[in-house]
């Protein structure tokens, strides 16, 4: 069966799986971007299905698949929000810790060790997070037909990812990586950066039409990731299935 995991990738994160949930840890650039990403995607939520004036557990008749979930970081967010939230992750190691610490939380989360090529595709999904996780996959066109295949008909995806650029080069590599130490060196490659153009035209053709684009910029002033119309380094684009 012709796959998306690409084997040393999924060991990169294998290897850091234990970190998942110490904010101070190596994933603590996800923890200070966590809040951005959950805040975008609940808002765009709300403006597609309609849910404006709903109570805290707006999320409660839909349901959400978690790409490459890593520890559960956005996945328990959602769920506590009523999502039904299935998380999967290519690497074992890291279901094993987001089913610990889901369960340590008292919060049901259907994790599973998988790939979303590898999941039944009777089962379909109101929502689809697909966020960091383009950047690491061995065929990006094969994954976002997989990832239609498992969205109902206008169902919303959101990809989040790295624009190929200079900047992102200085800013997600020399920066991130060697200067500021926030990721293990060799966490990402340029050449597996994708534009945002070039994101959409694979989108378009897997049967996606963009909803919105948007940066996240991030303010070393305040610590804090904000949304911006600045594309150069992290973007997420919201589109829905036709």
């Amino acid at each position: 069966m012709t796959t998306t995991i690409n084997r040393e990738e999924i060991q990169k994160f294998s290897d850091l799986a234990d970190e998942w949930w110490d904010v101070n840890g190596k994933f603590k650039p996800l923890h200070m971007f966590n809040p951005i990403r959950i805040e975008y995607i609940t808002e765009k939520i709300k403006q597609e299905f309609n849910l404006i004036n709903q109570n805290n557990n707006f999320l409660k008749d839909l349901k959400i698949l978690d790409i490459g979930c890593g520890g559960g970081l956005i996945s328990e967010p959602l769920a506590r929000l009523g999502g039904e939230v299935t998380g999967i992750d290519a690497s074992e190691k890291n279901i094993k810790v987001a089913k610990l610490h889901s369960k340590k939380n008292n919060l049901n989360i259907n994790y599973l060790n998988k790939s979303p090529e590898q999941l039944n595709n009777s089962e379909k999904f109101d929502i689809v997070l697909n966020l960091e996780v383009v950047e690491h996959v061995e065929n990006v066109d094969l994954y976002i037909k997989s990832c239609s295949n498992l969205l109902k008909k206008n169902g919303i995806m959101f990809t989040a990812t790295l624009n190929r650029t200079i900047v992102s080069y200085i800013k997600a590599i020399v920066g991130a990586e060697y200067i500021l130490r926030w990721l293990p060196i060799g966490t990402h490659d340029w050449n597996k950066f994708i534009k945002p153009e070039e994101l959409e035209k694979k989108l378009s053709s897997a049967n996606f039409s963009t909803i919105d684009v948007k940066g996240l910029e991030f303010n070393p002033l305040f610590s804090k990731w904000k949304k911006s119309d600045n594309l150069s380094v992290n973007y997420i684009i919201c589109s829905k299935r036709n």
